[in-house]
């Protein structure tokens, strides 16, 4: 990790904000423009960071890495969204958090057990770049915001910020997390950014920091793609993966599948025999108006009552950012969460079943609206369990989590939207289950066992050393734009 000593050359002057609120996309949906109140919360919070440097002689850029700058920030963003009229939900600190450091740390920190359940990494120097045209530029919109490593030689520099090593500093060192699920995005197995055999061998780079388990895999399949169902039998023999990764809107031809068809039941079949429990699948972010209905979760009901002894782990939770999450109302046929609570009632699936919704991009996306983010939130507890609720974040696309997770230790539902909807308080025993608890059940993992593994390990005495002086990028590496999108499908997706 010697090479990031040179983070600190990251934003000298203070321009980067440590809650991202922008335009960002993790490359599976085209970025949605900032609204009105997001713009002014950026704006009202570098304003209140020249007031506080001002005031306590700070520079605007140690302010910001201070957790007052997190709080500071949180708290601007509150009054541009109460400016909006917006009532559903408000990060909850107290005003004086945003200059007295005991404060902040007590709001914006935390000892919770954090399990990440979704990330990911490119690797720069794989083989699926000898598959491109020689001027291609995969992933150049993900670095965008060019972070110190790409400065190195070559025009595919810029991967180097996609890289293992960024993943485990963005990851390790500058965010709170102590467990990560390593994934898969959708892809052929030839065009693979990360193949099975790069994420096993981070795996061991992070194990070898004396043996911690910081680090799972998933194994990726798709089972309407020639060969994938008999490549299963490998991941999961060979390569200790914890779960089966798939797309089900992905497929030759761009065409996907639904979990109750042949094809469906047969991967889930297999994996069942081969005694892999986990099958985390898409649903929500849909990839485009091509094989739309498998982006939603009508199927996901009908296999979880089949298969009771399986888990089914939602990924996004079947959000989808053009749909306003609103009151569930049964029947009324709405997109987004409501077509994964739809299925769970039309198949009988009661709440802490089988079924986990997952927050990968789903939250980071919900922090720019607290009332999308209340009714997301709200309704998740309610009909998919307090127990069933996973933390996921989509980093390294978003750059380290940190923010992510600050926001959602201060997030709470309005007593308005409690006492009109019924969606409960989020008291802090909830938020330590979906940090970390309810992913620790089906990926058989205990808290004791973690703790104990991490306490010492080489990371957490890096990680010490490291806070002595902190230098976070304060980046975001997917694409921003509709350009940068469209440049990722042409070459990266």
């Amino acid at each position: 990790m010697d090479k990031h000593d040179k983070h600190d050359k990251h934003d000298k002057d203070g321009l980067r904000l440590p809650i991202k609120i922008d335009s960002t996309s993790n490359g599976e949906f085209e970025p949605v423009p900032l609204s009105r109140a997001n713009i002014r919360g950026n704006r009202l919070a570098l304003e209140r960071a020249d007031e506080a440097c001002r005031r306590t002689g700070q520079t605007r850029r140690k302010f910001l890495v201070s957790a007052c700058g997190a709080a500071s920030t949180l708290l601007a963003i509150n009054t541009a969204n109460a400016a909006a009229g917006k009532r559903g939900g408000f990060f909850d600190l107290r005003d004086e958090s945003a200059l007295d450091e005991a404060s902040a740390l007590a709001e914006v920190g935390g000892d919770e057990f954090i399990f990440d359940v979704q990330g990911h990494y490119v690797n720069p120097e794989g083989a699926w770049l000898g598959r491109l045209p020689p001027a291609s530029r995969p992933y150049s919109g993900f670095a965008k915001a060019s972070c110190e490593l790409a400065d190195g030689p070559g025009e595919r520099a810029y991967l180097d910020c996609l890289s293992e090593s960024e993943f485990i500093k963005d990851v390790f060192l500058d965010s709170d997390t102590d467990i990560m699920v390593l994934s898969f995005v959708p892809s052929t197995r030839e065009n693979e950014p990360v193949t099975i055999e790069d994420a096993d061998q981070t795996r061991q780079i992070v194990a070898e920091l004396e043996g911690s388990k910081r680090l799972m895999i998933h194994g990726r399949v798709n089972p309407n793609q020639d060969g994938d169902l008999e490549a299963m039998d490998e991941l999961a023999e060979n390569w200790n993966i914890s779960a089966f990764k798939t797309y089900t809107q992905y497929g030759p031809g761009g065409v996907g599948y639904f979990l109750h068809d042949d094809v469906g039941m047969a991967m889930i079949e297999r994996a069942r025999r081969l005694g892999v429990r986990n099958i985390c699948i898409h649903k929500g972010l849909p990839f485009g108006p091509r094989s739309y209905e498998h982006s939603q979760c009508s199927d996901i009901g009908v296999v979880a009552k089949m298969y009771p002894d399986m888990n089914f782990l939602i990924y996004h939770s079947g959000f989808v950012t053009s749909v306003r999450e609103q009151e569930f109302v049964a029947g009324a046929g709405r997109d987004g969460i409501d077509t994964l609570i739809q299925s769970l009632i039309d198949n009988e699936v009661g709440q802490n079943s089988n079924v986990y919704a997952e927050l990968g991009s789903t939250w980071r996306y919900l922090m720019r609206d607290p009332d999308n983010a209340a009714h997301a939130i709200g309704k998740l507890l309610l009909h998919c369990g307090e127990n069933n609720v996973l933390w996921g974040t989509d980093s390294i696309w978003y750059g380290s989590p940190q923010d992510q997770i600050q926001a959602f230790r201060t997030f709470q539902i309005s007593e308005e939207y409690q006492d009109r909807y019924g969606y409960p308080e989020i008291t802090d025993e909830i938020r330590r289950k979906i940090f970390g608890l309810n992913a620790a059940g089906p990926y058989g993992i205990e808290e004791t066992e973690i703790r104990g593994l991490t306490a010492a390990d080489r990371v957490s005495r890096e990680k010490l050393a490291y806070q002595e002086n902190p230098q976070p990028s304060f980046l975001t590496y997917g694409p921003r734009t509709r350009r940068e999108f469209l440049n990722l499908l042409r070459w990266g997706g």
